[in-house]
């Protein structure tokens, strides 16, 4: 009756384990189907969180962003919208309601997240509504897409900070919301800068 028992305990722990293997992990768009804990190439990133962040064009964002210690990796792309799947030529025609965004994996016991979102303000001007720049467009308004409720409180508080120190003479126009989908940018908005060192941005870290 035992061995009975132990049989079947183990075919049941067999089926489980095959299921879980074969439930989809997060849809990221681009037609990929990939977890936030494994990057571009495919490895496992062990001890990570993930930031997603708006700010205008996310070539220069990214750049910025890239190089602040205990980023481990970024992409860009769309989030926020309406449609499933966009590309670069549907969002760059504002009818999407999609916002050109960065998702930044950091390690944070090396960086924190309330770190990021300090530089997040630096970077770019979060009082001008759907504009960063000479982009104009909801594809370009400031938005930070939470992915936890301590992300969130991070972030209003954050704002307040931000506000006290009376940086901007305008209102704070920062969009909080709940992270959803996030599709991957086409391959080629991808580490833009780096290609193209000499390349378009409207981002730099103020004082």
């Amino acid at each position: 009756m035992m061995k009975k028992a132990l049989y079947l305990f183990s075919c049941w722990i067999g089926l489980l384990s095959i299921l879980i293997l074969a439930t989809p992990l997060e849809v990221r768009g681009q037609g990929q189907t990939i977890s936030k804990k494994i990057n571009r190439k495919g490895k496992i990133m062990k001890n990570i969180e993930v930031a997603t962040l708006a700010g205008g064009c996310f070539w220069g964002m990214e750049e910025i962003i890239r190089k602040i210690p205990g980023v481990i990796e970024t992409n860009v792309g769309y989030t926020g919208g309406s449609v499933d799947n966009p590309n670069y030529e549907l969002v760059k025609l504002g009818t999407t309601n999609h916002a050109e965004t960065v998702e930044i994996k950091f390690d944070p016991q090396k960086v924190s997240f309330k770190t990021l979102l300090d530089y997040f303000f630096r970077m770019h001007d979060p009082t001008t509504l759907n504009r960063q720049g000479n982009d104009i467009g909801t594809q370009y308004r400031s938005a930070i897409f939470y992915h936890t409720p301590e992300q969130k409180l991070t972030a209003e508080q954050t704002i307040k900070e931000v506000e006290a120190k009376k940086r901007w003479n305008k209102p704070i126009v920062t969009q909080l919301i709940p992270a959803g989908a996030f599709y991957l940018a086409e391959d080629y908005h991808q580490d833009y800068l780096q290609k193209h060192p000499n390349g378009y941005t409207c981002h730099w870290l103020r004082d």
